[in-house]
Parts: C-alpha cells; sequence; structure tokens
C-alpha cells in the first residue's frame, strides 16, 4: 500500500485512470450503443471524470473509507492477512466512488428523464455490478503491481556517486 503522497497520488491516478476510462465506456455503451462516434464520446468526458473521480477519491472516499474500516470493521488478526485489508478498503472505496461518480455521470449527461430516484438506483446498480469485479480482479491488481514496482524502485535506487 502507498507509504507517502507521492505513492498515494502515483497509485489514484492508477486506480482511477483506469476506473474512469472502463467505466466511461461501460456507460457510453449502456447509454448510447457503440456508435460510431463512441470512442470520442468516452474520451471527451475522460478529462473532467478522472478530475472530479482523484479529486473524491484522494479527498473525500478514500479517507472516509479507510476511516470506516479502521474503526468499524478492522480486527488485528486481519494483519496476517494484508489482502483481506485491501479488498475490504478495495469494497469501499469502490461503494463510495459508485455512489458518487453515478449522480456525476447522470448530472454531467443531464440524464433526468423520468424518475430521478428510479433512474439513479439503476445507474448505481448496472455501475457497482461492473465497477466492483472490475477493481478487484482487473484494475486493483494492475495497480498495486505498479506502485510495487515503484516502491522497489525506490528502494533499490544507487547511491550517489561521487
Amino acid at each position: 500500500m502507498p507509504k507517502n503522497f507521492k505513492e498515494e497520488l502515483f497509485f489514484s491516478l492508477i486506480m482511477a485512470g483506469l476506473m474512469v476510462l472502463v467505466m466511461a465506456g461501460y456507460n457510453v455503451a449502456l447509454a448510447d450503443g457503440f456508435s460510431a462516434g463512441y470512442v470520442l464520446e468516452v474520451l471527451r468526458g475522460y478529462p473532467l471524470a478522472l478530475l472530479v473521480a482523484l479529486i473524491l477519491d484522494l479527498g473525500l472516499v478514500g479517507p472516509l473509507a479507510k476511516k470506516l474500516f479502521f474503526t468499524r470493521i478492522f480486527k488485528p488478526e486481519m494483519e496476517k492477512t494484508p489482502i483481506v485489508i485491501g479488498i475490504w478498503i478495495s469494497c469501499l472505496m469502490v461503494a463510495g466512488m459508485v455512489t458518487l461518480m453515478s449522480a456525476f455521470g447522470i448530472i454531467v449527461t443531464q440524464h433526468f428523464g423520468g424518475n430521478l430516484a428510479l433512474t439513479y438506483l439503476h445507474t448505481w446498480g448496472f455501475n457497482l455490478l461492473m465497477a466492483l469485479p472490475l477493481q478487484l480482479i482487473i484494475v486493483g491488481p494492475i495497480a498495486r503491481k505498479a506502485l510495487a514496482t515503484l516502491q522497489a524502485a525506490g528502494t533499490t535506487a544507487p547511491a550517489d556517486a561521487d
């Protein structure tokens, strides 16, 4: 896991970058199908969605998920299996990010037709079904591997030669 702000930022950029890209593609495909402008539509919304996701991840959801985990769920025996801690935090993060980013998506696309509450619940449910396995099976392992590579490079850097 990240040990300082630089590592946290690196980890979050990879995690949010991949999650937002895939989830944007998923949501555009659900809403409009795979039309001729599919890729452009996904890429057009990507920068703003990534910025919002990073702000939410680093400033709100991440800290709240970790606080909730360590104050309500954590048991000392979990330290023997750090992956369990990671999975719990990932699940809490996905729940929080899906909750907020689903609202963001509805607002940005102005998809207010019909019953807003049902539209939100439908969007939230479909996003959770995609985001949770995506995070646990694909994106999380990629981000952790990249972070481990960064951390290993930092610890094995050669000393400055005079």
